[in-house]
């Protein structure tokens, strides 16, 4: 039976899947992102993200926790620095998954999970793109051709009467 079954255990003993999702986590705040699959994203996010919220407030204790959690000095000063910082102001919601389609060994769904505000891509523009008009053929070109064959009317006229003039 699967009473009160609250998170996936992916198929791991209690140990390896700590050992395992520390580890993704310490990855995924070095790097601010990393491909994995899809339920291990998943799990990762429900790990990370309290981890996340307890960064927010540097103080001893805070620090002790989420290090009984990752074990590594070099991505708490990352999760307690830059991480911290800017995701000072967001209320929760700090990683983001994105699916990539099946791997080819195994058919396994792949995704990436990332920090949403470390992503350049996401966060350059919020502008909404301009919206491409249709035009037919048919006005399109008689509205470029016009103006064209008026330059090059006036244009061959002046190159003509320079030619006379050199000999």
């Amino acid at each position: 039976m699967r009473h009160n079954k609250k998170f996936n255990h992916l198929g791991r003993t209690a140990s390896h899947r700590a050992s395992m999702l520390a580890n993704m986590a310490i990855s995924l705040i070095m790097h601010k992102r990393i491909t994995t699959t899809v339920a291990k994203a998943k799990a990762l996010k429900k790990y990370v993200e309290p981890l996340i919220t307890k960064a927010k407030e540097d103080s001893t204790n805070s620090r002790r926790v989420v290090f009984s959690y990752l074990q590594n000095k070099e991505a708490i000063k990352e999760l307690f620095g830059e991480v911290s910082q800017k995701v000072g102001d967001r209320p929760g919601g700090y990683t983001r998954i994105i699916k990539l389609g099946t791997r080819q060994g195994d058919a396994a769904p792949i995704c990436f999970i990332e920090l949403v505000d470390f992503d350049p891509e996401m966060a350059k523009t919020n502008e909404p793109k301009k919206k491409a008009t249709r035009r037919s053929r048919r006005s399109g070109k008689s509205a470029e051709a016009a103006p064209a064959a008026e330059t090059v009317a006036t244009e061959a006229p002046a190159a003509e009467a320079e030619a006379p003039k050199a000999e």
